[in-house]
């Protein structure tokens, strides 16, 4: 369980920050860099979520959503655990396939209520889609980052394949919020030359 009775320790003034096993690595290290842009697209889920929740209130995708949520934060703890070993224990929380199976299902689930797709789709439509979308170009940025970190350490396979539904898991969203709320906005290629 966590418990902060403090949140500045001071010990970060070096430019170090702690991660699960108690090691110390630079701020600049890249597997920090993937865990702040798991951070970025954890604010950025929350702004969309927000923005749907105006609509819809406590719908069952707004629960959906707060379910990736508290996933993303289990995957920030999982890259934050050095070592080779990706089972989970009491003492390493780590991202199972399980939960990637989870988001295929919930695309496949989404994608099966949307028409075939024709048209590259410009980013927007309604104001919860384009939250959407910046939750989306966000999580794929993440993915970049934890596949650059993988480069450096041991990077649970789980944890990179759960980054890469999450982006198409928001793609699909933001096409079903689109659905109900006047369609996507189509790209039309060469419309202005």
């Amino acid at each position: 369980m966590v418990k902060l009775n403090k949140i500045y320790t001071r010990t970060g003034d070096d430019g170090t920050t702690g991660l699960v096993d108690g090691s110390r690595v630079s701020k600049t290290a890249s597997r920090l860099h993937a865990i702040g842009e798991v951070d970025e697209t954890n604010s950025a889920l929350g702004v969309a979520i927000q923005s749907l929740a105006a609509d819809e209130g406590n719908s069952p995708l707004v629960i959906e959503l707060r379910r990736i949520q508290n996933d993303l934060f289990d995957l920030g703890a999982d890259i934050a655990t050095p070592g080779e070993s990706f089972v989970p224990s009491p003492m390493e929380l780590r991202v199972v396939a399980s939960q990637v199976e989870w988001l295929e299902a919930a695309i496949d689930n989404a994608n099966a209520q949307l028409p075939p797709l024709t048209s590259f789709i410009l980013p927007g439509g309604s104001v919860p889609a384009a939250y959407m979308h910046m939750a989306r170009v966000t999580a794929r940025r993440a993915e970049r980052a934890l596949v650059t970190a993988s480069l450096d350490v041991a990077i649970n396979p789980q944890a990179l394949n759960y980054l890469n539904r999450l982006s198409d898991y928001l793609f699909t969203l933001c096409r079903l919020i689109n659905a109900s709320r006047g369609g996507d906005i189509l790209w039309v290629p060469g419309a202005s030359r």
